[in-house]
């Protein structure tokens, strides 16, 4: 199965090592989704960018259901400022994320109960070496140095949005200090291609990690 990009930035969320998704790394990640799947529609050619502001571009939705369900949100006519976009229904984006890798057998959501009644659940990754594959190919990005003009978009998005929202799992905040010219390379690149996505991106993880915000259950 080929994984959307807010399937992939969901797996990279799980620390494979401590096989665990670690508190610190889940705050902000239903902006990461909703931001993974504006990006996907943008370089997919399904959402414009004018005067940095976001607007479809067909009257299709695509294929994918959370997809869908983002572009649903997006004006058809006037474009609009993509932080409402990225921030306002990101509570609502785990869960059918979660559906998606659960009925490909990527992921295992467990229920749990207290005094009977559903507290929340657990996600166990059935195949780690598939995060561990995915976690090298987005850390090479950064760790080779490459020319961002010659990196996959799917990949140099993963590697950016993973700093914006200080990912552990994926970097280490010494690593991150370590490789900041490339890593802002590869962010010009982004933004040239999706003006001010990136920064709603940040914008929206600060303001919820400022009231201890997220809303992950796993």
């Amino acid at each position: 199965m080929l994984q959307s990009l807010p399937q992939r930035l969901y797996l990279l969320t799980y620390t494979v090592d401590e096989g665990k998704f670690k508190l610190g790394d889940l705050q902000g990640r239903g902006q990461l989704l909703r931001a993974g799947a504006l990006a996907e529609m943008v370089l997919g050619g399904l959402l414009g960018v004018e005067g940095r502001k976001v607007v479809r571009l067909t009257d299709e939705p695509p294929s994918d259901s959370f997809l869908a369900g983002v572009w649903g949100d997006l004006p058809g006519e006037k474009p609009k400022g993509w932080l409402q976009f990225v921030h306002n229904k990101a509570h609502t984006a785990e869960a059918p994320v979660q559906e998606q890798l659960s009925a490909a057998g990527t992921i295992t959501v467990t229920r749990k109960k207290l005094l009977g009644l559903v507290a929340g659940s657990h996600v166990t990754v059935n195949d780690p070496q598939q995060v561990l594959d995915l976690r090298a190919r987005v850390r090479d990005v950064v760790m080779s140095g490459s020319d961002p003009a010659t990196v996959p978009m799917d990949e140099l998005t993963m590697a950016v949005f993973a700093k914006e929202l200080e990912l552990t799992s994926v970097f280490h905040r010494k690593e991150v200090s370590e490789h900041k010219r490339t890593l802002k390379a590869l962010a010009d690149r982004f933004d040239k291609a999706v003006p001010k996505l990136r920064s709603s991106l940040r914008d929206s993880y600060l303001s919820s990690r400022a009231v201890g915000g997220g809303w992950s259950n796993s």
